[in-house]
Order: structure tokens, then sequence, then C-alpha cells
């Protein structure tokens, strides 16, 4: 039995502990606000999965002191905003000897880092490991059989989480390509705000597979840029498996972003009306922009998304624009050569 301190209350969080108590470990968790807190702890419900019930052995406190005190593994699960404010905030408390784990999804702007490098920079000395992959909190916490990617730079260490996590509904894998996991699973909501507005637009299924088969190619080329180990990275779960059920589902925060954007409404208004959910996609899209830029690389559909973002440009206008670029081969040299 592990000890396990889940830092975050949301929706993934919840899925999280409740595989983890599952599997016989002791989960605490740590809430922002007391009315989360309390909704927990008293309720035994979190509010992002209605139908879910928390075990009475889980409970939640704002202390992150009585959370993390005496764990041996500290789960982050704040929005990606939210990671170094976190981290810094945590800083006291964490011993060396526990092993810091990242279960957000992003790229923090400016230093254009993945998280688990920002991480490693304020806490030098800890092990650090990553999980990501298609696996949308409202299933996990179903029991539905779910299929994750941990990712370290210890086999060592990723085994041992593999086996933490690993049951019947919850299946683990293991790589060691952590910069690539992370940035599939960051990179993908920018391309499900994409298809969202593809679908608000009133497009089909033709458009959708347009999206996330050139939108592939853009994370791959970003990825491999920005320090991916291997391009198969991208073709595995944490590529291509969350770019599609993260672009495909009803579930996803970004497709339903999306979507509210393609009927018209302003990206602020959308985000207001999903009830001021994190639409990670949105904060992604800067990152993804300054990387594009960075390594000058052809990323068409994320450069229309940070226009549409950014600068209010009409979603019907890029869709256009797309469409009339100059002609091209699928594939250029770049590509075949990875």
């Amino acid at each position: 039995m592990k000890k396990i301190a889940m830092i975050g209350s949301g929706g993934w969080g919840v899925a999280l502990s409740l595989i983890l108590h599952r599997n016989g470990h002791n989960v605490k968790l740590w809430a922002y606000s007391e009315d989360e807190k309390n909704k927990i702890n008293n309720e035994k419900k979190c509010k992002f999965l209605p139908e879910a019930i928390i075990p009475d052995e889980i409970t939640c406190s704002n202390s992150f002191e009585e959370v993390i005190s005496g764990t041996d593994i500290i789960i982050i699960v704040t929005p990606s905003s939210a990671i170094r404010t976190t981290l810094n905030s945590i800083k006291n408390v964490v011993k060396e000897n526990q092993i810091i784990m990242l279960a957000s999804k992003g790229i923090e702007p400016g230093s254009q880092k993945v998280y688990s490098q920002v991480i490693e920079e304020v806490f030098p000395n800890n092990p650090v490991a990553v999980i990501s992959g298609p696996s949308h909190a409202e299933e996990v916490s179903k029991y539905i059989p779910t299929c994750v990617v941990i990712s370290s730079k210890s086999e060592e260490l990723s085994r041992e989480l593999q086996d933490v996590f690993m049951n019947d509904i919850f299946r683990v894998y293991i790589n060691n390509d952590i910069v690539g996991v992370e940035l599939g699973g960051a990179l993908k909501n920018i391309i499900a705000l994409a298809s969202g507005i593809s679908a608000g637009l009133g497009y089909g299924d033709n458009t959708q597979a347009a999206l996330i088969t050139r939108g592939l190619l853009e994370i791959t080329r970003i990825g491999m840029a920005h320090g991916a180990l291997y391009d198969d990275t991208f073709y595995g779960l944490t590529g291509f498996g969350d770019l599609f059920v993260t672009c495909s589902s009803l579930n996803s925060r970004n497709r339903r972003c999306g979507t509210l954007i393609g009927e018209g409404h302003k990206v602020k208004e959308a985000i207001e009306m999903l009830g001021g959910m994190v639409v990670e996609g949105i904060s992604a899209s800067d990152a993804a922009y300054e990387l594009v830029k960075k390594y000058d690389i052809n990323a068409p559909i994320i450069t229309e998304m940070y226009n549409i973002i950014h600068f209010d440009k009409s979603p019907q206008e890029a869709v256009n624009d797309l469409m009339s670029r100059e002609k091209k081969e699928e594939f250029s040299e770049a590509d075949l050569a990875n």
C-alpha cells in the first residue's frame, strides 16, 4: 500500500483517486476551495463527476502539509496555469524521497517548458514522472476500461508506478520519452478546439478526419523539434490516442468549447458557457505558437487557432485560409526523414 497525495480535487484528480483506492492505496485529496473540500468530505461527491461516489477512506483537506506529510507519491492535478505556483507553495513541505508525478497537461508559456521540466527545476532532487493518455475522467470514474502511459527518465520508477496504478480496468504502459508524452497531451487540446469549431460550423466527418490527421502531423513536427525522443510516441496513446478521443468525444471540454466558438460565440463567452471550466487548449495555444515561431515549423492549423483565440479571427475565414493555401505534397522531406 502506498500513501498518496492528490494535489487537485477536480474530475481527473478524483477519478485517479478512485483507481488508486481500488488498488488498495491510501489517498488524500487537496482542494483549493473550502466548498470543494466540504462536498468531498461531507457528501462524498465531486461536482465535476456527479455520478461518482467517493469512498469514505478518501478524505480532502485545504492544507498542503496535512495532505503531503508522510506520503510516498505526490500527484499534481491542478490546471496547468497553476502548476508552478502550486509547486512553489508545497516546496517547504516536500521531502526528497517523495515521488512527484504530473497528471496535468500543458506547456508553460514564456519558458516553453513541459511541466515535468518545471517540476525538476523546483525539485531537482526528487524523482519525477508523468501519467497521460486518452482518459476522460467521467469514464475512468465509472471504471470503464482505459489505457494510459506512465513516463519518467528512470525505467525502475516507471515500472514501480505502473504497478501502483494498473488494475483490471486501468491498463498502464511505460514510455521513456517523457517530453514527447507531455507534448502530445498538451498540443492535442488545440486540435480538439479546432475539431469542435468544425462541428460548430456544421462540418462533418471528412473535415474532422482531416483535422485529426494533419493536426497529428503538426504535433509531431513541434514535438520532434522541441526535444521528443521518438516520432513513434505521437502515434501512440499519448499522441494519436489522446488526440482522437479529445477531438471526437462530447466529454471533451476543448471540443465543446470549440463547438461554441464555431457556432458564433466569442472565446471568453464560450468558456463562461462551460461554467468557467478550464479549457487547456486555450492556454496551450500561446506556448504552441511560440514553438512554431521558434523552430520555423509549418503548422497552419495551430497558427489559425492562435489567430482565432487571440485576434478574434472568424472561424470561417480561418477555414477559407487553410483550404486555399498553395498546393503541397502530403509529407515534406523532413517528415519523411523522421
